[in-house]
């Protein structure tokens, strides 16, 4: 195919991307038409559906393929450097328009509301993310991060760094929240141990712990919810209070 061919192709139907963006937003498209219709805004010509076909097959879901790393986005024939860099853009965009949405206002009301807020930016992820939610002696959000990332089977987190940080942005409350890849949401005995070591850390300094989230696929875990939070607070007031 001739370069004025290939440039040439697929110009119609981009249009009708475009209309029909303007009249319904992005509620009448699949999630492989969304990474079409990005990959038309920086590819300003020529056919990329089977770009955006490639790239769904590769990292599974849209979260996923904006997520994915430059380097591995760039292998997908037809979508290059300058896409790779734009689909990035877009996946740190959203992440910080999210966070300054939630920014100095009151944290969210239960775990389910947490749980709306991040599983789309944090349900597909093929590595364990560790977020910690900095909050104010009135739950407002002071600010967020991704503390540690670690393998498929586990991350390497550190109470130490984390009361550290809090301290440093003199919170007084500390939400975690923290991805499974393999899409089972149930903690295992290392999570439930390390959100035990968090809370003592934390209970230490002073900071309350309000919850723990697992997130996997559309479901997630507690542990405030089934209670674990305050049965780790009384086994820490039991050892350490205890005249």
């Amino acid at each position: 195919m001739k370069k004025e061919e290939w440039q040439n192709r697929g110009k119609g139907h981009r249009e009708r991307l475009r209309q029909r963006f303007v009249t319904g937003g992005l509620e009448q498209f699949t999630d492989e038409e969304v990474v079409e219709f990005l990959l038309t805004l920086g590819t300003p010509r020529g056919d990329l559906k089977n770009a955006a076909r490639d790239a769904m097959k590769a990292f599974g879901t849209l979260s996923g393929v904006l997520s994915a790393p430059i380097e591995k986005l760039k292998e997908i024939k037809g979508i290059g450097q300058k896409n790779a860099l734009y689909l990035g853009l877009v996946h740190q965009t959203a992440k910080r328009y999210l966070r300054d949405r939630v920014a100095g206002k009151t944290f969210f009301g239960s775990s389910q509301a947490v749980f709306d807020y991040l599983f789309h930016s944090m349900r597909d992820l093929k590595r364990e993310v560790f977020r910690v939610f900095f909050l104010t002696r009135k739950n407002e959000v002071i600010t967020d991060c991704d503390m540690f990332e670690g393998s498929l089977t586990g991350s390497a987190v550190y109470p130490r760094e984390i009361v550290t940080l809090a301290l440093e942005h003199k919170a007084a409350g500390l939400v975690f929240v923290h991805n499974h890849p393999s899409g089972d949401p149930a903690p295992s005995p290392e999570d439930k141990r390390l959100t035990r070591d968090l809370v003592w850390a934390a209970m230490l300094m002073g900071i309350q712990v309000l919850d723990h989230l697992i997130i996997g696929n559309n479901r997630y875990f507690s542990f405030a919810d089934q209670g674990i939070l305050k049965h780790f607070a009384d086994e820490y007031h039991q050892r350490f209070d205890t005249p």
